[in-house]
């Protein structure tokens, strides 16, 4: 440890005693104590360095505050990744030691109201801001404590923004908005980062004004630019093991608010059967995003969810068939790069169980028409959504 970080280090031991904030009186007092004079532009750097580890980021700081930033992953004290758009990118930041690492997990936790301890060695949680954290502890993070931040960026994209940065093709912005003016019912699908809640929260922006959207989200992540969104965000249990509140109980509250669109911000649970009899029963223009490899598996997986429901295959097929329309599918190619790579329409097949057919593949031109490309074109026109 360098002389600096020596001194670092008393002044830290000594403001954590006192129980003190490091405010530039108290830095300077332990400066004193260890027998350093520092002129109060050093002082004040002392205390920048304090503040940002203590009440901040720490060392992520910049990172975070960087305005193209989407993820900052830490696996260990000397390996802290960044994800700019287009992929990820080893970074010179340095943790001192996995302690300090274990610490900022731990203070980042606590900002959240959550525990992170041995008893409870992982969180997934959002911070103030809307960072999206999650943290796992040794020993079952095995090289160390392992932090990730997802970094909530504070208005929504412009369509033109996402034709301009080819997730939407050359063209496609006129498809989405006929099927929005159509109040057809969609979900968005796609791997983890693909940018599933990016584009659905683009898309939401385009809702009339005079609609009012309802929220149901796990993590408040969507922030649509729209006048009149409702916002509803799942709790867990406190301390005692009660108060939980879940995603499907957020659903059905929704459903009593008066929803022109109702959102679910990510399908993951028994939620699904909320969801499906809900878009079954007059809520048109519903939405939510999905994981799924393709759009193809998108039936598979919603019956795997509906199962932990207690709903069978014949019933959820029956209901997916008449609740849902479209899938918009997003990939992110090797070079980090975003893009909606295909449009499906759902239909049913010879046995009645749903399956998606492609109505639209992207290419460098533009969307290129697909076998489901009449079917969709019909859905619009019958809801007002006409497109050519």
């Amino acid at each position: 440890m360098s002389q600096g970080q020596d001194l670092l280090e008393a002044v830290r031991r000594r403001l954590a005693e006192d129980g003190a904030d490091p405010t530039p009186a108290r830095v300077a007092l332990a400066l004193r104590e260890q027998g350093r004079l520092l002129g109060d532009a050093e002082v004040l750097g002392v205390v920048a360095v304090l503040r940002s580890e203590m009440v901040g980021s720490g060392p992520l700081e910049p990172l975070l505050a960087a305005p193209e930033v989407t993820d900052v992953l830490v696996t260990a004290p000397d390996e802290v990744w960044v994800d700019r758009g287009g992929g990820l990118e080893r970074t010179d930041v340095r943790f001192r030691d996995a302690a300090e690492v274990r610490r900022l997990a731990q203070r980042l936790a606590a900002v959240a109201g959550r525990r992170l301890d041995d008893a409870r060695p992982w969180v997934d949680a959002r911070l103030p801001d809307g960072t999206r954290l999650h943290a796992v502890l040794p020993p079952v993070a095995v090289a160390g404590t392992c932090l990730s931040l997802r970094v909530l960026r504070p208005r929504a994209f412009g369509l033109a923004e996402l034709v301009a940065a080819g997730t939407v093709p050359p063209g496609g912005d006129q498809l989405l908005r006929a099927l929005l003016t159509a109040r057809l019912s969609f979900l968005i699908s796609g791997g983890t980062g693909a940018g599933k809640t990016t584009l659905l929260s683009t898309l939401l922006g385009l809702v009339g004004p005079d609609e009012r959207i309802v929220l149901a989200e796990d993590s408040a992540e969507l922030r649509p630019d729209h006048p009149h969104v409702v916002r509803l965000e799942t709790r867990p249990a406190n301390q005692e093991g009660v108060g939980r509140v879940t995603l499907r109980d957020l659903v059905r509250q929704a459903l009593r608010m008066r929803p022109d669109r109702l959102v679910v911000g990510e399908v993951r649970g028994p939620e699904v059967t909320d969801l499906l009899a809900a878009l079954n029963t007059g809520h048109e223009g519903g939405c939510g995003t999905v994981h799924a490899n393709a759009a193809a598996d998108v039936p598979a997986r919603l019956e795997a969810l509906g199962s932990t429901a207690g709903l069978d295959r014949a019933a959820l097929h029956s209901q997916l068939a008449a609740a849902v329309s479209v899938v918009l599918h997003l990939v992110r190619d090797r070079n980090g790069r975003r893009r909606i790579a295909e449009v499906h329409v759902l239909e049913r097949d010879r046995d009645g169980f749903v399956v998606t057919v492609p109505a639209a593949v992207q290419s460098p031109a533009g969307f290129r028409e697909a076998p489901g490309w009449g079917r969709l074109m019909q859905l619009c026109e019958r809801g007002g959504g006409g497109f050519r």
